[in-house]
């Protein structure tokens, strides 16, 4: 199957992201229509509909936040009948929330991206409920056109999944600005300090991507013993500190999801 027509309510921030990505990978805007109360315009000039349309869609794609679900269920419900595939990127909502409250639909799909969608270059988790296999293909095929698509057995572990993947980017850009704000600290430039640390950042990401060696390894390909590479990593390295701060700030997303999860229940 292929989803021809994909209805998008809650045009934001994310699933704008990933329309932009879609429509450079050769999709059609005319696939693409958005339910929002209130927009009378959105990018791309994509379809905007005020009030819930009539019209039968292949997919909903859902990016409200997440304790909004209440808020669009009764207007989303007869829209979600069995020919029609619910894809949701909404943080920390569990499965069982949507099929207690879309009984009907074709299959629900959690689908976690990140903003580098509209690059093509997200890495997409996935967890379904109810998919038929061609339905699976064709949601994989989605996922794969804005990066990869990675599959997630158990929802256990789908909100550390979301840490990693999903806000990953946050702490990466975290950390570049750390890089840059001690250069400046040392006495580089301000934005040249900024600059540097960026273009460091995506060269080392595309070299770590194309490469035989893990991170770990490449790490170790960088420095040289007793040189400047190996001198910085000790810092970093010493007692463990930067592996027990990632392991806690990952901990501390997951169990954000895990929170909002409990109130989704709610």
């Amino acid at each position: 199957m292929t989803f021809a027509k994909i209805l998008i309510v809650g045009f934001g921030t994310m699933t704008g992201a990933m329309v932009d990505g879609w429509l450079a990978a050769g999709y059609a805007p005319s696939r693409f229509e958005i339910y929002h109360p209130r927009k009378s315009e959105v990018a791309h000039g994509l379809a905007v509909h005020n009030d819930w349309p009539e019209a039968h869609f292949d997919a909903v794609l859902l990016g409200v936040k997440p304790h909004m679900v209440d808020d669009v269920a009764a207007g989303l419900e007869p829209l979600l009948g069995p020919d029609t595939i619910l894809l949701s990127v909404l943080a920390g909502v569990e499965l069982s929330s949507y099929i207690s409250r879309f009984p009907r639909t074709g299959g629900i799909v959690r689908f976690m991206p990140n903003l580098a969608a509209a690059l093509g270059k997200s890495p997409n988790a996935l967890i379904a409920n109810g998919l038929s296999a061609s339905a699976k293909e064709a949601v994989t095929q989605l996922a794969s056109d804005l990066g990869t698509a990675e599959w997630v057995e158990d929802e256990s572990q789908f909100d550390l999944v979301t840490a990693l993947a999903g806000s990953g980017p946050g702490f990466v850009y975290r950390f570049t600005d750390a890089l840059a704000a001690g250069a400046a600290a040392l006495g580089l430039p301000e934005d040249q300090a900024q600059r540097l640390a960026v273009a460091m950042v995506d060269g080392a990401g595309a070299l770590a991507a194309a490469s035989e060696f893990s991170p770990g390894e490449l790490a170790q390909r960088v420095a040289s013993p007793g040189g400047m590479t190996q001198k910085g990593l000790d810092i970093l390295d010493d007692q463990g500190a930067l592996n027990q701060l990632m392991t806690e700030c990952l901990r501390a997303a997951r169990d954000r999801g895990a929170e909002m999860a409990a109130e989704a229940r709610e």
